[in-house]
């Protein structure tokens, strides 16, 4: 009798065993299942990961070979073009069949278009399956049978769409009798070189098990404050899915199911948000470069590269916004509010372009997802669809204030200030001399005076939309 032929199950943004159609599919075939990943040195592409997913995506990749070795298989790594990779895993091995799910970022839809061609030639069956997302971007309309632009008519008519139930792990996988060539994750240099991401293991823990221990965690309590503690830094009040929902360690659909809809609808709108950002990318495929609304592309942005760089290291003067983007550089995270002030400060006290921004989100955050990182700083500059107002300029003092009241947050991540009572603790250079003295704190060297005054940098911006509109 012939030996049976396996099947390539390819394994994407959807580092998992749980809920996993692709995999269940390739288990049905009742053929030998050969896992593979494929490292595209093209970028998977034409947005090659970020320096913090890179580590996540290491850390990930372990944890699945693990997880994979635990039902009886492993984890094939390969280097290279993805078509050309799976052709070659063909060839060698005489697979006939290769399942994946689907990603909907237009650049990887298109690759994927001619994967599947390349293979349908060599005779290689395809199938492919909604992983990713609680729907399809193409099985979602409006009442016109348009997409989608505005959140609160996606969010009430997404809710009466019907989902799956969760798929359940396999307790096995039927092996190959011999195993084709892998590369060791080792050789794939996916570690950050410096210890920039050192402070990353404290926080995380990557791979299919982390990501259900902090879903756990979540519903066991956190949920039910989110309504009231979500937009205050200092408190465990989010659920710091992100990265994992991002990676596919955990499904939108796990975590929808897991939830009660009536109780917990406040925290099921944000993964419906990450949904209609996903919808908003598949069908308007330029907005990770060109606003949305396209009279944003003559926004008279003022690029300065020392203005971004301080930003960027946390050191505007602006405790609140420092804070942030020091979480960010330490953890390859930062809250949600606070990404809001300071992507806020960056494009409107600063007057630098969104891209810029987005582009330094995308390589320092661990949930570094195309869609999501497109659609917040789109929302924040006022150019994306259902955007807030670009003239809505935060205050980046009152904003520390309301939401860090108390100041933990900032102190823990700017404490060189820490010494300062509240009253000046978000606008370090109104306190007296002497207690500046007292608290330690010389301005211009322990910590810096602002790089723009509130006041007038919120009238530049406001002058800078008014050229725009005329």
């Amino acid at each position: 009798m012939p030996e049976q032929k396996p099947v390539i199950l390819w394994f994407r943004r959807d580092l998992r065993l749980a809920d996993n159609p692709a995999l269940q599919r390739a288990v049905e075939s009742g053929q030998p299942v050969l896992p593979v990943y494929i490292l595209d040195d093209g970028g998977e592409g034409s947005w090659p990961d970020g320096g913090a997913s890179k580590w996540w995506l290491h850390h990930s990749l372990a944890s699945l070979a693990e997880d994979l070795e635990g039902v009886g298989s492993r984890l094939l790594l390969r280097r290279g073009a993805s078509r050309d990779a799976l052709l070659e895993l063909c060839r060698e091995t005489g697979a006939d069949g290769v399942f994946w799910n689907r990603r909907f970022e237009p650049a990887i839809v298109a690759r994927d278009t001619e994967i599947k061609k390349s293979l349908a030639e060599a005779g290689v069956m395809v199938r492919s399956f909604n992983g990713s997302l609680l729907q399809s971007p193409l099985s979602v309309e409006n009442k016109s049978g348009s997409p989608f632009k505005v959140f609160t008519p996606f969010w009430k008519h997404i809710q009466n769409l019907s989902t799956r139930d969760p798929l359940e792990k396999p307790t096995s996988l039927a092996a190959p009798k011999s195993w084709p060539a892998s590369e060791s994750l080792g050789s794939c240099k996916l570690l950050p070189k410096r210890d920039w991401a050192d402070g990353f293991e404290k926080e995380w823990t990557p791979g299919e098990r982390g990501a259900v221990e902090a879903l756990e965690g979540f519903a066991d309590g956190p949920v039910n404050h989110y309504a009231g503690k979500r937009d205050t830094p200092s408190v465990r009040g989010v659920s710091k899915l992100s990265p994992h929902l991002h990676f596919g360690e955990l499904s939108p659909n796990q975590v929808w199911h897991r939830m009660d809809r009536e109780k917990h609808e406040p925290y099921l709108r944000q993964i419906a948000w990450r949904e209609f950002a996903h919808h908003l990318m598949f069908h308007f495929s330029d907005t990770p470069e060109k606003p949305l609304r396209p009279e944003f592309a003559s926004f008279p942005w003022k690029k300065d590269a020392s203005l971004l760089r301080a930003w960027q290291k946390g050191m505007t003067g602006y405790p609140i916004v420092d804070a942030g983007m020091r979480e960010l550089w330490k953890t390859g995270w930062m809250h949600n509010r606070v990404r809001m002030i300071a992507s806020s400060f960056l494009v409107k006290h600063l007057l630098q372009p969104w891209q810029a921004g987005a582009d330094w989100f995308w390589d320092t955050l661990v949930d570094a997802d195309l869609a999501n990182n497109t659609m917040g700083w789109q929302w924040v500059a006022g150019c994306g669809a259902d955007a807030a107002p670009y003239f809505r300029i935060f205050n980046p003092i009152t904003q520390g204030e309301r939401f860090d009241g108390e100041g933990a947050y900032t102190r823990k991540w700017v404490p060189e200030i820490a010494d300062l009572p509240d009253k000046y603790l978000f606008k370090p250079w109104e306190a007296p001399g002497e207690l500046l003295e007292k608290a330690g704190i010389e301005l211009g060297n322990t910590y810096p005076w602002p790089i723009v005054e509130h006041a007038k940098a919120r009238q530049a911006a406001l002058d800078a939309y008014a050229a725009m509109k005329s």
